[in-house]
């Protein structure tokens, strides 16, 4: 009776968040990852960008303040593009990217704020906070305990041990095969 009530008491509290994460990535699978409303900024510098990851978060950072923008609520990294280079920097309500013009004394930010739908694809990205990755952390050891103890209910039945035997079986052998084919 311990291992039905933990069964239930684990599925129905991560429901909410378990079809978030279903739903984001299987639609996320096929290409549909939600939409942004995007800002552009034109910044006037002082000297040329550097690739210098701390030095393009400041300017960013002091960019958004000015503006009464809020930071990403993720983490910054510079990625090279072509020759040049551009900061991005992730969350899960908005993404900001910033980079040097063929003018040196100009760089372009965008500002993209996320729809709601993109919004919960960026959570199941980990793009949100600390209390979000720690919910999420939560969900996926409650989802494994949930596994766990549908499995051990199922193997204490004697009329479900076949079947479940077989399940398991087929489960791993569909997995190892779908892996060595993607």
């Amino acid at each position: 009776m311990f291992l039905v009530k933990l069964h239930l008491l684990l599925a129905t509290f991560i429901l909410p968040v378990a079809l978030m994460f279903f739903v984001t990535g299987g639609f996320y699978t096929w290409g549909i990852k939600g939409s942004y409303d995007s800002q552009h900024f034109d910044i006037a510098l002082q000297q040329p960008l550097s690739s210098d990851k701390d030095a393009l978060v400041a300017l960013a950072s002091q960019e958004l303040a000015d503006r009464g923008i809020e930071l990403p609520s993720g983490s910054a990294g510079v990625r090279k593009v072509g020759t040049s280079f551009q900061l991005e920097w992730s969350g899960a309500a908005r993404d900001v990217s910033l980079s040097p013009t063929e003018d040196p004394a100009l760089a372009k930010l965008e500002v993209k704020d996320t729809r709601w739908y993109r919004h919960l694809v960026q959570l199941h990205k980990a793009k949100g906070g600390t209390p979000f990755k720690v919910y999420a952390a939560v969900m996926a050891t409650a989802l494994l305990l949930l596994l766990v103890s549908g499995f051990i209910m199922a193997w204490q039945m004697p009329k479900y041990r076949r079947m479940t035997i077989n399940a398991t079986l087929a489960g791993i052998i569909s997995f190892v095969v779908l892996l060595s084919l993607s």
